[in-house]
């Protein structure tokens, strides 16, 4: 019998995670978009590091600084009560670090390569700089959102070593698929883990399915 509350989680995780991930890398991805700023390089290398860095570094050093012995974690748990390590809301800031660049790179690159016209346009007839975002800009790069929604989404589904490192396997808390799976090849229960495998795979291809058909739609539309 499959216990279904690591999927839960797990879904649960990935659409909190993915929903946050759109209010923050809106604003900075529209920045690193149109920012001539020196420090520009510096930004975008940082929010790009989570694809090159292996997770377990991440999670590392996450685990240190959210960790009560740290002067950090510690402000964390006797100031405003987070304990943050081996918790939900652990792997919520661990999620959203790690799965930053798989939002913001497409917003970013949405942004990118619409005409400079549509600002001009927008400011010349008095919009300001927040409406042109939300109501000229925005809605011309549906289609980086929604590449950007789908790939957090599924990151966060697939992600392993960070929740590993920063969640531990708690369960009902932490146990997320990924380590349920791992869990039960470590107790050579391969008919649950295939189970679990099975149900990740097949999700995933069917998001990402989707948003190739929707964004292929939308293309023929556009031409």
């Amino acid at each position: 019998m499959i216990d279904w509350e690591p999927l839960i989680l797990t879904f649960k995780l990935a659409f909190i995670t993915t929903i946050l991930l759109l209010v923050i890398s809106i604003p900075l991805a529209y920045w690193l978009a149109y920012s001539k700023s020196k420090l520009k390089p510096i930004f975008e290398t940082f929010v790009s590091m989570p694809l090159v860095l292996p997770p377990t570094v991440i999670g590392f050093y996450l685990l240190v600084a959210f960790s009560p012995s740290n002067a950090f974690g510690d402000w964390l748990n006797n100031w405003l009560g987070l304990q943050l390590v081996f918790s939900f809301e652990g792997l919520l800031i661990a999620s959203i670090i790690y799965s930053l660049p798989f939002m913001v790179h497409p917003i970013q690159a949405g942004f990118s390569n619409l005409p400079t016209s549509l600002i001009d346009m927008s400011y010349v007839l008095g919009k300001s700089k927040t409406t042109t975002l939300f109501k000229v800009l925005i809605p011309n790069i549906k289609t980086s959102l929604l590449t950007g929604i789908v790939l957090a989404f599924a990151h966060t589904i697939g992600e392993f070593g960070v929740v590993l490192m920063i969640g531990g396997n708690i369960p009902g808390k932490t146990k997320v698929a990924s380590i349920a799976v791992y869990d039960k090849v470590e107790s050579l229960d391969y008919a649950a883990a295939n189970t679990y495998s099975l149900i990740l795979f097949a999700l995933t291809f069917v998001i990402l399915l989707m948003v190739y058909v929707i964004n292929g739609g939308y293309l023929k539309q556009q031409k």
